[in-house]
């Protein structure tokens, strides 16, 4: 609805081409639903691709939570880009801690992992939650939120990768740093991502490729030279010191027998 309360028409492009989003469709067909209408699994192929059309991101944040020192500089520096202030509670990346659990489970990082089939879009009601058109990154349109939260708890994640902003009263997420009004750098997935920038331990990394879409998939060991000069294992299990880490990486003299590092690694 307009503010003077007609219905806004649609897109000139859905007018011209007949394109009908999912919301739509299903809208349309009302309390009768898709498997009645279609029978059952005939819907995906009875259903114009324009239905379930949702644009790959460019880009995707990888975290290392056994490498993460738990010092929240990721946050409060997701917080300062976006919002000109530093406050946990608005940061759209979260580090969890426990006082009561042990290493690596006393720290966790939660990241959106911008999903193929993002659930916070599809329950969007007005197309405020939206994967923007030039990267794909799954994001906010601020002045189109009206607050229903639908999004936050359609995320199949705990904790919710969607935030509600408190101060402004909207659903906000990662955007990889793509509209960050208070930061003098281009961020997005062709540029820089501020967490990552911002990790003293360099525990946070950018990708292009999209990952295995599980927990695991969205980890990697990061725990390179970074790790080896504090002389920590860089291995899950911690049996791989860093001297033997860092003696493999070296380069070795022609005609050196390979196996001597491979044995002592053992």
């Amino acid at each position: 609805m307009t503010k003077t309360g007609q219905k806004a028409s649609r897109p000139p492009e859905a007018a011209e081409k007949g394109g009908v989003s999912r919301r739509q469709f299903l809208a349309g067909v009302g309390g009768l639903g898709v498997g009645a209408l279609l029978g059952g699994s005939l819907a995906a192929l009875a259903l114009p691709d324009s239905v379930y059309a949702v644009p790959a991101s460019q880009g995707y944040l990888l975290v290392d939570t056994k490498k993460c020192g738990g010092c929240e500089s990721c946050m409060l520096t997701c917080s300062l880009v976006h919002t000109g202030k530093e406050n946990l509670a608005l940061s759209r990346i979260q580090v969890a801690k426990s006082a009561l659990a042990g290493f690596p489970q006393d720290s966790a990082q939660y990241q959106c992992r911008q999903c193929p089939y993002p659930e916070c879009v599809e329950a969007c009601p007005t197309g405020a939650m939206h994967a923007d058109e030039a990267t794909g990154v799954r994001t906010v349109d601020e002045g189109k939120c009206i607050g229903c939260q639908r999004c936050i708890s359609a995320c199949p994640f705990t904790p919710s990768r969607v935030q509600w902003n408190f101060e402004e009263r909207h659903a906000q997420k990662c955007d990889l740093c793509k509209n960050t009004p208070y930061w003098n750098r281009e961020g997005g997935p062709g540029g820089t991502q501020a967490c990552v920038a911002v990790c003293p331990m360099k525990a946070i990394s950018f990708t292009a490729e999209l990952p295995v879409q599980s927990d695991e998939g969205y980890e990697e060991n990061m725990r390179n030279i970074h790790w080896s000069n504090l002389s920590f294992p860089i291995d899950d299990a911690g049996k791989v010191s860093a001297e033997t880490y860092m003696r493999a990486k070296a380069a070795k003299p022609a005609g050196e027998d390979a196996s001597t590092d491979s044995g002592k690694m053992a």
